[in-house]
């Protein structure tokens, strides 16, 4: 296995056609099935780098900016923009494309957290990610920052350490009412 490989190694993209079938009852393009295209392809991207099966981690928020239109074409790009000792954070972005008119928008963009696994199920070690410019330092910086926001958050509200008092007041503006023992 290599020791290192660079993010453009494994690049992945597709474009697809997007069918009546995948519409969803407004008549727009499913987002489930957009979330689908893009788990095939973040499996697609991790698979390539560390060359084993991967399995899905996580997947760090989607946003959904501009529905897309049956008709159109969607095309989706991923790639390798972090790597621990088994998993890899894969960034994919989505734009989809106005046929006749030939007018891209960008649809989303999300960060997949991929494990890579061996016949038995157990995390395997990885090349790591060779950065060659300022943007896939870029890259990686952001997604080893916002592992370490996750891992704080999910500590923060660990039920074995919360402290409701200390979230009472913030609690004040929002559409809630407090019946508390």
């Amino acid at each position: 296995m290599e020791k290192f490989k660079s993010a453009s190694e494994s690049r992945v993209s597709i474009t697809e056609l997007m069918l009546p079938s995948h519409s969803n009852f407004g008549g727009k393009v499913h987002g489930g099935h957009i979330l689908n295209l893009m788990d095939q392809i973040a499996f697609a991207c991790a698979s390539k780098h560390s060359q084993m099966y991967c399995v899905t981690a996580s997947v760090n928020r989607v946003d959904f900016l501009h529905p897309v239109e049956v008709g159109e074409l969607l095309t989706l790009r991923a790639s390798i923009n972090y790597t621990g000792r088994t998993s890899m954070v894969v960034g994919v972005r989505v734009e989809s494309q106005n046929i006749t008119s030939g007018t891209k928008r960008h649809c989303n963009s999300s960060y997949f957290t991929m494990v890579a696994k061996d016949e038995n199920g157990k995390g395997v070690p990885i090349p790591g990610l060779l950065l060659e410019n300022e943007q896939g330092v870029r890259r990686f910086s952001r997604s080893k920052q916002r592992k370490e926001e996750a891992f704080s958050r999910d500590t923060q509200f660990d039920s074995s350490q919360f402290k409701m008092e200390m979230h009472l007041e913030s609690l004040t503006n929002e559409n809630v009412k407090l019946d508390l023992p």
